[in-house]
């Protein structure tokens, strides 16, 4: 696990991009989406053989990485969680500010887990 720590307070360090350093720390910060991450992993590995190409696993490492970034990220977990309530508020401008809100900690996570 990485040790890069500049966005505050982390739960845990960076996991390394393995399924099985992904799966230790889904364990820890949010263990009731094992069998999600499970069953998604069953699906790209099943997609790599049947394409005979290694993106369908790529992406699953990449989008567990950034669920997980955050997941573990405080400051970024409080964000998505808000934005994720207020998507389908009547007013629509609170809806589309809360969908560029929950775009914004999308791209955040993920340009983390790519540094």
């Amino acid at each position: 696990m990485s040790t890069q720590s500049d966005h505050g307070h982390e739960l845990i360090p960076r996991p390394e991009h393995t399924p099985d350093a992904l799966r230790a720390a889904l364990a820890v910060v949010d263990p009731g989406r094992l069998e999600e991450m499970q069953a998604q992993k069953d699906e790209a590995f099943a997609l790599a053989v049947e394409w005979q190409s290694l993106s369908p696993v790529q992406s699953w490492v990449l989008a567990w990485a950034r669920n997980i970034e955050i997941a573990r990220r405080p400051d970024l977990s409080v964000r998505y969680a808000h934005a994720q309530s207020h998507l389908e508020h009547e007013d629509p401008v609170t809806a589309r500010e809360a969908l560029r809100e929950l775009s914004s900690v999308l791209d955040e996570a993920m340009k983390a887990v790519r540094e």
